[in-house]
């Protein structure tokens, strides 16, 4: 397992600098798309919702990462992953993330995690499903939104 473990960290790693780029207004639908499954399951706060990996999903990954840096988010961190073996295909990674911020001119971070559900499939790793907190009271609450 260590190797798929090894594997796992290497994908998250290039989220993490993928979300980089994506903050600085680079192009990376296309590479944020490839980590996704054809279609995938997020729940939230807002409900349990399913989404295909088409036209209209790399449409708006641009939008997301144009919102964060719209509220003031200049970067987001990997604190720590949590790697579960659900069987020899299927793995769930708690990643805790910090995502830092500008407001008034003041730094901050927050800290949160989101549950990521992935396929190890013909030597590929893809995100199927996720589950997050309800992040936009957190963003309220700082003030952010």
């Amino acid at each position: 397992m260590a190797d798929i473990n090894d594997q796992i960290e290497q994908f998250f790693e290039a989220y993490e600098k993928r979300f980089a780029e994506g903050l600085a207004g680079n192009a990376v639908a296309e590479d944020t798309a490839e980590a996704f499954a054809d279609f995938f399951v997020e729940a939230s706060p807002m409900g349990i919702i399913g989404g295909k990996n088409d036209h209209e999903f790399l449409d708006r990954v641009p939008k997301g990462y144009d919102f964060y840096r719209s509220i003031g988010i200049t970067k987001m961190e990997i604190r720590q992953l949590d790697i579960t073996e659900l069987n020899e295909l299927h793995y769930m990674v708690e990643v805790y993330w910090e995502s830092f911020y500008e407001k008034d001119g003041q730094p901050d971070s927050i800290e949160f995690s989101v549950i990521y559900f992935l396929q190890h499939l013909n030597g590929s790793l893809k995100v199927f499903a996720y589950i997050t907190g309800d992040e936009q009271a957190v963003l309220k609450e700082r003030g952010l939104v």
